[in-house]
C-alpha cells in the first residue's frame, strides 16, 4: 500500500531507480563495506555486481545480499542453561583427562573435540551404531521401516521435499502413525519445498501432523531470504534412531530421474547417544519456524548428558563409535563445519579423501589442502562429471584444477551424479553430513554434520570411496591444461562469481 501511495505504477518505480542509481549504489556500497562483516572477496564481488550490472545488480543484492550473522535465531533458554552445564563439564574432562583414551581413537583429535565443545556446544558421544547408505533405495526402505516401528514421535527435516510418489509413500506411513497417537512433525525449507502444493500440507495437517516451513516465501513466490537456506536433513525417531546425510525427498534420489541416472550419495543411520544431539538441532530449528518449544514440553532431555557420558566411558559393554554432531549457519559467529574440515586437513598424517558435488573452498580451506598436498599427504578429491547447477559446476572444476597443479589427485564420478558430502582422514576420523565443500555451506546455509572418531566406520566410508574410483575418470594435469578456450572462460567467469554461488 505504501508503495502504491508513493508510486503510481511500476514505470514510476523503474524511473526512480534509473534516476537515482548512483546514489542507491553508493548507499548499498557503504552498507556492504562498513556495516556488514563479510569476507573481503565477497565484498568486492558484490561491489562488482552493483557497478557492472546496473539496476539489476540492485535487485540481485536485495534478494541475495542480506546478512543474518548478527542475529540470534535459535535462543532457547531452557536448552542453553542445561547444555552449558554439560558442555563445560565435558570440556574440562578433555582438558584434564585425555591419557588412557587412545583405544577410543580420539587421542589425536582432542583439540578438534574441544573446539566443537567450545564453539558449537557439540557434545561428544561414545556409544553409537552407524549404518551407511550410499543409495537412496536402501536409505528410504530403512527409513520407512523405522517410521512404521515408531512409538512416541517422528521428527523429519529436509531441505527439499518434492511432490512425487516417494513423498506419498512416506506420507502414507506418517498418517498411519499419527492416527495411532504418534507425534509427527515435518520441517521443510521455504526454497526447497516451493513446488509442494498447499493442499498436500493441509491433508497432513488434517490428520494431526504438524508442518513447518523454515524461511517461508512471502506473497507466494517472493522470498527475501532466498539466499539463506536450511540445507539440513535430519530425522529423529523415539530418541533412538537418527538419520543425517545428503539425501533429500524426491524421485531423483532413488534413481528415477533420467537427467541424473544413478544418484550416489552418503547417508547415516545412527542409533545411540548422538541421536539426542540431532534431536536438539531439530528442536531449535522447529522452535524458530513454529514458535513451539519442544524442550519446555519435556522432549529431548539434556540435563543429564554429562553424567551419561561418564557412565558410558566406564561401561564398555556397548558398541563404541564416538560422534559429535556439529552445526553451522549464517547466524553463527564461527564457521564450525569449515573449521572441522581445516583441522582434519592439518592433522592428516597419511591421506585425505573428499567427496563433494560442489568444490568451491574459501581461502583458508584451500590453503590447508595445498599445505597438506605439498607436505606429502595423499589428497584425493572426487566431484561429479555432470552439473546440476552449471555455474557451480564450472567453478568446481576451476578450483579443483588449482589443487591438481599443487599435486592433488582429482576424479570425476561417471556413474551418475555424485552428491555425497564426506571427508575422511587417515582411516581414523571422518566428517559426513549435509555440508558441501563450498562457501555457501560454510557461510550461507544452515548445515549439520557428524564428526566420527571411529576406525571401523571410517574404513567403511573409505572403502566406498575407493570403490567409486573404479567408476571415475582421473583428471591429469596434462589433460586439464589442454581444455578449450570456451571452457576456460566458463571456469574463470564462474570462479569470479564463486563467493556468491
Amino acid at each position: 500500500m505504501y508503495l502504491l501511495m508513493e508510486f503510481e505504477s511500476l514505470t514510476d518505480i523503474w524511473n526512480f531507480i534509473i534516476g537515482n542509481i548512483i546514489i542507491i549504489n553508493i548507499i548499498l556500497s557503504i552498507i556492504i563495506v562498513f556495516f556488514q562483516r563479510r569476507d573481503p572477496k565477497t565484498v568486492w564481488t558484490w561491489l562488482m555486481v552493483l557497478y557492472f550490472i546496473p539496476v539489476f545488480g540492485i535487485f540481485i543484492y536485495l534478494i541475495l545480499g542480506q546478512d543474518y550473522r548478527k542475529s540470534k535465531m535459535f535462543k532457547v533458554k531452557e536448552m542453553e542453561d542445561a547444555l552449558h552445564y554439560s558442555v563445560t563439564k565435558q570440556e574440562r574432562f578433555f582438558r584434564e583427562r585425555t591419557k588412557g583414551m587412545e583405544n577410543l581413537y580420539i587421542y589425536n583429535y582432542v583439540k578438534l573435540i574441544r573446539y566443537n565443545l567450545n564453539s558449537g556446544a557439540s557434545m561428544f558421544t561414545v556409544y553409537n551404531k552407524v549404518d551407511i547408505f550410499n543409495n537412496g533405495r536402501d536409505k528410504f526402505k530403512n527409513l520407512i521401516a523405522d517410521i512404521k516401528a515408531a512409538q512416541k514421535y517422528i521428527h523429519i527435516e529436509y531441505y527439499i521435499i518434492k511432490n512425487d510418489y516417494l513423498f506419498d509413500a512416506i506420507a502414507k506411513e506418517l498418517v498411519l502413525k499419527a492416527r495411532q497417537g504418534v507425534e509427527v512433525r515435518i520441517l521443510g525449507d521455504g526454497m526447497g519445498v516451493r513446488f509442494m502444493p498447499e493442499y498436500k500440507w493441509n491433508q497432513l495437517k488434517a490428520e494431526g501432523i504438524k508442518v513447518g516451513i523454515f524461511f517461508p516465501a512471502m506473497l507466494s513466490w517472493i522470498n527475501p531470504r532466498i539466499n539463506y537456506r536450511n540445507h539440513r536433513k535430519i530425522v529423529v525417531i523415539d530418541d533412538n534412531i537418527g538419520y543425517i546425510g545428503g539425501f533429500n525427498v524426491g524421485k531423483e534420489y532413488i534413481d528415477k530421474d533420467p537427467r541424473f541416472g544413478h544418484w550416489r550419495d552418503t547417508h547415516l543411520r545412527i542409533a545411540g547417544e548422538s541421536v539426542l544431539s540431532l534431536g536438539v538441532r531439530f528442536a531449535l530449528d522447529w522452535n524458530y519456524a513454529m514458535k513451539e518449544n519442544l524442550f519446555a514440553k519435556g522432549m529431548y532431555n539434556i540435563n543429564d548428558m554429562y553424567d551419561e557420558f561418564i557412565n558410558n566411558l566406564r561401561n564398555r559393554s556397548k558398541e563404541v563409535c564416538c560422534i559429535q554432531i556439529i552445526a553451522s549457519g549464517p547466524d553463527s559467529s564461527t564457521k564450525q563445519i569449515r573449521d572441522n574440515f581445516i583441522e582434519l586437513f592439518t592433522s592428516a598424517k597419511k591421506h585425505i579423501y573428499i567427496q563433494t558435488p560442489y568444490f568451491i573452498p574459501d581461502e583458508a580451506a584451500l590453503s590447508a589442502l595445498i599445505v597438506a598436498v605439498r607436505s606429502g599427504i595423499d589428497v584425493r578429491i572426487m566431484v561429479p562429471c555432470k552439473p546440476d547447477h552449471p555455474f557451480v559446476y564450472w567453478a568446481t572444476l576451476s578450483w579443483a584444477g588449482t589443487l591438481l597443479y599443487s599435486g592433488a589427485r582429482i576424479y570425476t564420478y561417471e556413474n551418475g551424479f555424485l552428491h555425497a558430502k564426506t571427508v575422511m582422514v587417515d582411516s581414523k576420523c571422518a566428517c559426513v553430513g549435509t555440508a558441501n565443500m563450498d562457501i555457501r555451506s560454510f557461510e550461507l546455509n544452515f548445515e549439520v554434520n557428524a564428526t566420527i572418531y571411529d576406525e571401523a566406520t571410517v574404513l567403511r566410508l573409505e572403502e566406498d570411496f575407493i570403490n567409486d574410483i573404479s567408476f571415475s575418470n582421473e583428471v591429469t594435469a596434462e589433460a586439464f591444461a589442454k581444455r578449450g578456450l570456451v571452457r576456460r572462460f566458463k571456469e574463470q567467469f564462474s570462479r569470479i562469481l564463486s563467493p556468491l554461488l
